[in-house]
């Protein structure tokens, strides 16, 4: 296999000179974040890399490959084996009361006559990856089903690190592109999210157009936001890309917000101030407890109301569920992946497995009792996951014991044990509030993906790849949120 070149060394001069560029790129273009207890005015630079880092190609390509697979996956799983799926989140509802029972509960109050008001349902999925060091190969870290975030910043990053290169910035000798261009793709994820919010909204008026005069579409899709979200600039972006290909307008909210400015009419959703009729309903909030705390009443019924509409939901509640890591653990078998894609062909199923690390659950299967030996013997080998997204919510290594001691045994069956794969690590510098940082990172890629499905009878609108992100985070850091402060956004070299 072929090594990557080394990353650029340049003079201090050089590397002030980079950091300029850079900083005023991407306050020009948007690579931003709002910074803590900030004003509407004020934006920072996001948590960059100075440089790309170094993934294999082939690990690239197989990431891509096999998102659309992944994408069937989980569609069929939530629409063909159905009441498997229910009866497994009906257990986990019970470990979990407070929140993946409260979802669960608005789940089964929103149906009507055992359906969904609408069958229709969108996903924005994110697969995320490491590459594994020791064998070269992607291995899974988890599949989101909701509020998948950066593809908005990602696709800066990526045009960011190409200006950069084409002036000469990343040489230290004579202003000659450092990387080849091929070497530097720009994922259009900001694009191809947009698209599958124009195809959810297309769907919903039935396959039409639906046009008012000017090329503006008359449905608009609601986006529910976290208040005082410091990265609206990376959802705005997807928003944007929105309006400008698609002539589809959005409006936000929060979900404490829904209920004054939202009203329904014969099950359809529509804006008070203005009557425009919404077509898609796309979380970006809603995923973790925190997202309910402020008021609680409002936010659940919110929920509750939203996902009782005709509007098509990004995800619907089932979905966001399906991504509980409690499924995750169980469709690394590959009984069960085939069970839910019987006609998968041997070579997608093999490339499907092959990004599977060990996943094992607190029960009292064989696996349950080999879990619970692991996590008190061979702790340094696994991560603990409960089931909730959004990062911050893992206990690490040798850290293990301790917390599974601290908890009711019965309590146990509420989180999965994790193998930790074993990344590769990059000397890269990052960028974080005008410092400069220079150590041992680990990335993590994330592939995008988009569909169109119905719940009900499984058949697939569309199935889509919607681009990629890279997030890197110091090698000495457990977490990698960038919102939350662990990570950074960061871009591809492919060799």
């Amino acid at each position: 296999m072929t090594s990557p070149k080394p990353f650029p060394e340049l003079s201090q001069e050089q590397e002030q000179a980079l950091v300029t560029n850079l900083q005023q790129w991407s306050l020009a273009n948007g690579l931003v974040m709002y910074p803590p207890n900030f004003q509407p005015y004020q934006v920072n630079v996001a948590p960059i890399t100075l440089f790309p880092t170094p993934i294999p190609r082939s690990s690239f390509n197989d990431a891509v490959e096999v998102q659309q697979i992944f994408n069937q996956l989980y569609v069929s799983l939530i629409s063909k084996e159905k009441s498997w799926l229910v009866g497994i989140l009906g257990d986990l509802a019970k470990f979990d009361p407070d929140f993946t029972g409260k979802l669960f509960a608005i789940y089964q109050d929103s149906l009507v006559e055992g359906k969904a008001m609408q069958p229709l349902s969108l996903g924005l999925f994110r697969s995320d990856y490491m590459v594994d060091s020791k064998l070269n190969q992607i291995k899974q870290i988890e599949f989101n089903t909701v509020s998948v975030s950066f593809g908005g910043l990602s696709t800066k990053i990526g045009e960011l690190q190409n200006h950069l290169n084409g002036n000469g910035l990343y040489d230290d000798k004579y202003s000659f592109k450092y990387y080849e261009d091929e070497e530097l793709p720009i994922s259009q994820s900001a694009q191809e999210l947009a698209q599958g919010l124009a195809d959810g909204d297309y769907y919903y008026n039935g396959e039409s157009p639906h046009d008012n005069s000017g090329g503006v579409k008359s449905t608009i899709v609601l986006v529910v936001v976290q208040p005082n979200e410091r990265n609206s600039f990376d959802q705005r972006l997807v928003e944007y890309a929105l309006f400008k290909n698609h002539g589809v307008r959005s409006y936000r909210v929060t979900l404490e917000d829904v209920a004054d400015q939202i009203t329904e009419n014969g099950g359809k959703l529509y804006v008070r101030s203005t009557m425009d009729e919404i077509s898609v309903v796309y979380y970006r909030s809603g995923y973790g407890p925190g997202d309910y705390e402020l008021n609680p009443d409002k936010s659940w019924h919110a929920r509750l109301f939203l996902e009782k509409s005709k509007a098509i939901k990004c995800p619907s509640v089932l979905t966001q569920l399906s991504g509980s890591k409690k499924l995750q653990q169980l469709l690394t078998k590959e009984s069960i992946v085939t069970k839910i894609l019987p006609d998968l062909d041997p070579k997608s199923l093999q490339l499907l497995l092959s990004t599977f690390v060990e996943i094992l659950p607190f029960d009292d299967s064989e696996d349950g009792q080999l879990a619970e030996q692991l996590a008190f013997k061979k702790p340094e080998s696994y991560v603990l996951k409960p089931q909730r997204e959004g990062g911050g919510n893992n206990i690490y290594k040798a850290d293990i014991p301790g917390f599974l001691s601290e908890l009711k045994k019965e309590e146990w069956g509420a989180y999965i044990l994790m193998q930790l794969i074993n990344p590769q690590t990059h000397r890269n510098k990052i960028i974080r509030n005008n410092e400069v940082f220079h150590e041992e990172i680990v990335s993590e890629l994330g592939v995008f993906g988009t569909t169109v499905f119905n719940e009900d009878t499984g058949d697939i609108k569309t199935n889509k790849n919607a681009g990629w992100l890279l997030r890197s985070k110091f090698e000495t850091s457990n977490e990698g949120g960038v919102a939350a402060g662990f990570g950074c956004v960061d871009n591809i070299y492919l060799y």
